[in-house]
């Protein structure tokens, strides 16, 4: 009988450590997405990042420019390259005092494109920029904010940071100038990135947008700039 109860420990004990190693194998390891877009700059050099999406509004890309060269700041524009395309004179005019950032091309949904579909968009509006202005963009903003992780890995791959934003304007939709100073404005904090398209409201709004922060004590900028913690 103690025979039989040694020999029932055994095989138990050889199950057990079978059970271990097919665990150790079949069981896929929960890995953290380590290159991930990015909301908010730096909590700690006062500033915060204009962005503009320019996909249309041409006529509005001029008075922005001119507001911001009055208040002596700059920002980043991302622009779409079929818009890029069509405007080769004011993305270069654009290019002498604003950072460029990638659109895309099409302005389409990424999180639904495949890897080659997701590649060819960011680099058809990066090769373009490049032509016409020599920069070498490094920012992708995804047109809606719509990525996914084939997205991440493109842009990746081709030295290009995901950036979203963590106020949102909603210019495009609210044509309203004090709605739009109120959710730029509203709680705003050093590493602050504010999402904003070139509009009629939008062009109102700025002066009273870019003289709040300033009376905060918060520098307008490039994301670039309110990326970085020692500047």
């Amino acid at each position: 009988m103690k025979k039989n109860i040694l020999l029932q420990g055994v095989t138990n004990l050889l199950l057990l450590c079978i059970l271990s190693v097919l665990a150790l194998f079949c069981i896929p390891l929960q890995t953290e997405q380590t290159f991930a877009p990015i909301y908010k700059g730096s909590s700690v050099n006062n500033r915060v990042g204009l962005l503009f999406n320019v996909y249309q509004g041409s006529e509005y890309v001029e008075q922005i420019l001119s507001v911001l060269d009055t208040y002596d700041v700059p920002c980043t524009f991302f622009v779409g390259g079929v818009w890029a395309e069509k405007n080769i004179p004011l993305l270069q005019k654009m290019a002498l005092s604003a950072e460029i950032g990638n659109h895309g091309y099409l302005h389409r949904d990424h999180s639904a494109l495949s890897f080659a579909q997701n590649r060819e968009e960011v680099m058809l509006c990066h090769a373009l920029v490049k032509k016409a202005t020599g920069m070498e963009m490094t920012l992708f903003a995804p047109p809606s904010g719509s990525f996914s992780s084939v997205t991440l890995d493109v842009c990746e791959q081709n030295g290009y940071q995901v950036i979203l934003w963590s106020k949102d304007t909603v210019d495009w939709r609210d044509q309203d100038a004090a709605l739009i100073v109120k959710r730029a404005t509203t709680d705003v904090q050093s590493g602050d990135l504010i999402l904003m398209h070139p509009t009629a409201a939008t062009v109102s709004a700025l002066p009273s947008v870019l003289t709040i922060l300033l009376q905060k004590n918060l520098l307008p900028s490039t994301v670039t700039d309110v990326l970085r913690a020692d500047v």
